[in-house]
């Protein structure tokens, strides 16, 4: 198998010109290297060697164009195009960075995450520029284009990198309600209250399917213990050493998330919820009852 992966990078490579790799890709601001480390020859190395670029060409997103923005080091943004570097052919939308646990309240919940090292994965949006949105394929809320498809493919791809360099995990800040059950299939939240706060949605409203469930929560049409539920992002991890594994797999992280999930009033707002039209594409009206 990495005979084959070898080879598959060696092809890609013969296929990268000087051209590509060095002309007008990176902006001068900062560290020219992504994570301050790699040349983006070395990167597309990376991307190759998981099958990325196989994915893009399969996709008939191909070629592809990069740019590296540095201006915000050590946060930098990686941006893929397909052909050129337009808004509209935009694939791959990346802003991440190296770094320690950030302070504030959730550093609190266990010491061992003050003194670990993670790659945040502090945006990231991965969409096919070539196809629309429509009645089998509608958008979610913040979604301009539809996916990929490559969720699983695209967590493998960052906990390599994020192993290459030593970190202990990767770091995610799910913006939306349903980026974060997307992400709870590989990361869970720092904090168990929040882990425990969206198991008790998922479990409860698990009939109500996916994309339905993620206007509900965007809409405010969803009831949590008496309240409107508003979104609010916190850190999720995918752990990558022992120490951070070990601390997801513990009794007492794992009963504070039973504990947080227990007896929760979870409730629909279904007729705030229909009063609202939302399109294929994401558009969103409200119509309101007419009073006697």
């Amino acid at each position: 198998m990495e005979e084959k992966n070898n080879k598959n990078i060696k092809e890609i490579n013969f296929k990268l010109s000087g051209e590509e790799v060095l002309a007008n890709l990176v902006d001068k601001s900062g560290s020219s290297l992504f994570l301050g480390r790699y040349t983006l020859l070395e990167v597309k190395t990376i991307l190759a060697k998981k099958n990325f670029f196989k994915e893009a060409r399969k996709r008939e997103l191909w070629p592809l164009e990069f740019y590296l923005d540095s201006s915000e080091y050590p946060r930098q943004r990686l941006q893929i195009f397909w052909e050129k570097r337009q808004p509209e052919r935009l694939i791959v939308d990346l802003k991440i960075k190296e770094g320690r646990f950030p302070t504030g309240e959730n550093c609190r919940l266990d010491p061992i995450f003050e003194k670990r090292t993670f790659l945040h994965l502090e945006w990231l949006t991965l969409q096919n520029p070539r196809l629309d949105f429509n009645e089998k394929r509608p958008a979610l809320p913040g979604q301009l284009r539809p996916g990929l498809g490559l969720g699983k493919k695209v967590v493998d791809l960052f906990a390599y990198l994020g192993r290459l360099i030593g970190c202990d995990g990767l770091l995610a800040y799910p913006a939306y309600f349903h980026n974060a059950l997307l992400f709870a299939r590989f990361f869970h939240f720092v904090n168990p209250a929040k882990e425990g706060e969206v198991l008790a949605i998922r479990t409860a409203l698990s009939s109500i399917p996916f994309k339905q469930l993620a206007w509900i929560v965007y809409l405010n049409c969803l009831r949590v213990d008496g309240q409107i539920y508003e979104w609010q992002a916190e850190e999720q991890a995918f752990p990558l050493s022992d120490e951070i594994k070990d601390y997801f797999a513990s009794r007492k992280y794992r009963e504070a998330v039973y504990e947080a999930s227990q007896n929760r009033l979870i409730e629909v707002d279904w007729e705030s919820f229909k009063s609202y039209q939302v399109s294929s594409s994401g558009e969103v009206t409200r119509t309101f009852a007419q009073k006697g």
